[in-house]
């Protein structure tokens, strides 16, 4: 098959590669490499580059590497690799609604998803971004005991130096940490990934800016949240490339990962996640409500007699 002008297609870098065109997509959704161009008519295309990226991968597997930790070294190498994770899926999985939420109805549905995880007495692996290092002392305990039952656990902050470097005991598990820098788009985000094979679950959001002024628990964030096992994948994935790329001689973490990419959500799977997005956006509402009483009262009492 020629070279396309606006490069090759899939079948082509299949065939120059011998890497089947399924699993170059299973790569692409679990892992967003390789990345593709879509010109006008929708098709994928790649680079001629993208050949010695992909047969760097192979060389990587045959050493004995796993797949996502294999495609991950090569695509930190090459600046492939996610910086946010918000971003990330919506540009893998652009079916995902997107709704504005309070930091109070957002850390409920963490919460939620963490409780879950250990009622479930699941062994996941977990990662969590709490922006400023303040917010995760305000876990600390919490994120310790979940720490002690999961296979691994990172969190993302604006950590110091010294404090991103300790690497916890085994007798005494904790999160492993990962210090954002100061430029890092991962920064004004708010995550929080459940690897598991029985109950995948995550949520992701980035917070609007110039919200200094209000209160904390009335921070506005763009939030997509899923229980989709191949949307969760593709979260995980994302967490441990930037685990890697911050923090290198983590690669151990992503092989914490499952290696084969997780089937498509059911009917089911989805009509219940269509219900509990609407669920969210109401409570939203009702907490939008219950913020702005308050004030209104406040305000009813300032004003004079008639």
């Amino acid at each position: 098959m020629p070279e396309l002008p606006d490069g090759l297609s899939i079948g082509e870098l299949a065939r120059r590669t011998q890497v089947p065109a399924p699993t170059l997509r299973s790569w692409e959704d679990r892992y967003g490499f390789p990345r593709p161009r879509r010109p006008a008519g929708g098709h994928r295309r790649y680079d001629p580059g993208d050949v010695a990226l992909i047969e760097a991968v192979l060389r990587l597997r045959a050493s004995g590497m796993s797949p996502s930790a294999a495609v991950s070294q090569v695509a930190s190498r090459t600046g492939q690799a996610e910086l946010s994770v918000f971003a990330g899926l919506r540009r893998r999985h652009p079916a995902l609604i997107p709704q504005v939420l309070r930091k109070v109805t957002l850390l409920a549905l963490t919460r939620a998803i963490e409780d879950e995880c250990c009622a479930a007495a699941e062994r996941p692996v977990l990662f969590a971004s709490f922006q400023q290092q303040r917010f995760f002392r305000q876990s600390q305990d919490r994120w310790n005991e979940l720490a002690r039952t999961a296979r691994a656990v990172v969190v993302f902050a604006d950590f110091g130096k010294l404090a991103a470097a300790k690497i916890p005991p085994p007798d005494e598990p904790a999160p492993v940490r990962v210090r954002l820098p100061a430029d890092a788009p991962a920064r004004r985000e708010w995550t929080l990934v459940c690897g598991s094979g029985d109950y995948p679950a995550c949520v992701t959001g980035w917070e609007f800016p110039g919200q200094r002024e209000g209160a904390d628990a009335a921070r506005r964030f763009e939030v997509i949240w899923s229980v989709d096992p191949q949307v969760v994948g593709s979260a995980a994935a994302i967490c441990a490339q930037l685990a890697r790329s911050y923090r290198p001689g983590l690669g151990r973490l992503l092989a914490s990962l499952p290696s084969q990419s997780p089937p498509p959500a059911s009917a089911d799977l989805r009509r219940a996640a269509g219900l509990l997005t609407r669920m969210t956006g109401y409570l939203e509402h009702a907490v939008g409500q219950t913020h702005r009483r308050p004030l209104q009262t406040q305000r009813a009492s300032r004003a004079p007699a008639s």
